[in-house]
């Protein structure tokens, strides 16, 4: 069965970006090249970090997931990170 991942990667300017993909560490390498999503394009965003990922056994879960994570404010996202037991790597 395929896996859909939600994922959240921290910016060098301080940003949390939430995706979804169907391979994590192919859409990782795509950002970083610059020909992901218009928001990590910004060379001043990079380098970027992994920090969060979950699987899903379906996309529309996955993509629900990104939709909610999205929505939330900046310390909302800050506990849901923590929450999930993820190192604090943002002032």
């Amino acid at each position: 069965m395929k896996a859909y991942f939600f994922y959240v990667l921290y910016t060098a300017d301080g940003y949390f970006y939430g995706g979804f993909t169907d391979d994590v560490l192919r859409r990782l390498a795509t950002h970083e090249s610059g020909k992901g999503a218009k928001f990590t394009r910004v060379k001043s965003r990079h380098p970027l970090q992994l920090i969060y990922q979950e699987s899903f056994e379906t996309k529309s879960d996955a993509l629900k997931a990104e939709a909610a994570f999205k929505k939330l404010t900046r310390s909302q996202k800050e506990m849901f990170l923590l929450a999930h037991k993820v190192d604090k790597v943002w002032q």
